[in-house]
Order: C-alpha cells, then sequence, then structure tokens
C-alpha cells in the first residue's frame, strides 16, 4: 500500500463528518430490539471509547468508538439518550444474562 494511501477516517475526521454507519445502525438494532435503550460512554483510553447499551427490558450490549465525540455522535444520531453517568435506576434496569453469571462464577472460583 502507498504510503499516504490509507482511507481509514481519523477520528477528528469522522466527527466533522460522519460516525460510522455501522456504529449507527448497531445503535439503532440494539433499541429497536429492547424497546429503546439509553446509554453510557466509556473513556478507555488509545482504544476510544465503550458504549454500554442498556435496553428497556433489561437486556445490555456494548459497542466500541474512535473516540468519546465519536460515541456521544453516534448515540445521538441512532435516537439514544446517553447517560452522564452509571445511576442506581439504570444499573438495577440490568439483568445480566445466564452466560454471565456462570462466567463470572468460573473466575470465582479459578481463584
Amino acid at each position: 500500500m502507498a504510503e499516504g494511501s490509507d482511507t481509514t477516517p481519523t477520528a477528528e475526521q469522522t466527527v466533522a463528518g460522519q460516525t460510522p454507519n455501522g456504529l449507527v445502525a448497531g445503535i439503532q438494532s440494539f433499541a429497536a430490539g429492547h424497546g429503546g435503550a439509553k446509554a453510557v460512554i466509556e473513556y478507555v483510553g488509545k482504544r476510544g471509547a465503550r458504549i454500554v447499551l442498556v435496553g428497556e427490558d433489561g437486556v445490555w450490549a456494548d459497542q466500541f468508538a474512535e473516540s468519546t465525540d465519536v460515541a456521544r455522535l453516534a448515540c445521538a444520531k441512532a435516537g439514544v439518550a446517553v447517560e452522564n453517568e452509571w445511576e442506581r435506576e439504570l444499573m438495577d434496569q440490568m439483568r445480566p444474562s445466564n452466560d454471565l453469571w456462570r462466567s463470572m462464577a468460573r473466575r470465582t472460583l479459578a481463584r
């Protein structure tokens, strides 16, 4: 690949222009499948930002974005409200799956 021919947008280009379509579509799809959703955005260093989506039915999932700005813009385009922090009501709404409970138990038993 010739130098300078990389077409991957940087975080600055993405925020100034558009968010990745797959990210917005993924957020919209989750919200539609779970009766709506709320998001909490967590900064994860060089990796970017983690968008934790909590559906109205208690199911949760996550997506990753290049930066917190891209994550906020993607949530806005998808029509999902962003919470400023993990509030008690939002955490009480989350319902971990049985698979998650099993994986947590294995980690505890392995110690």
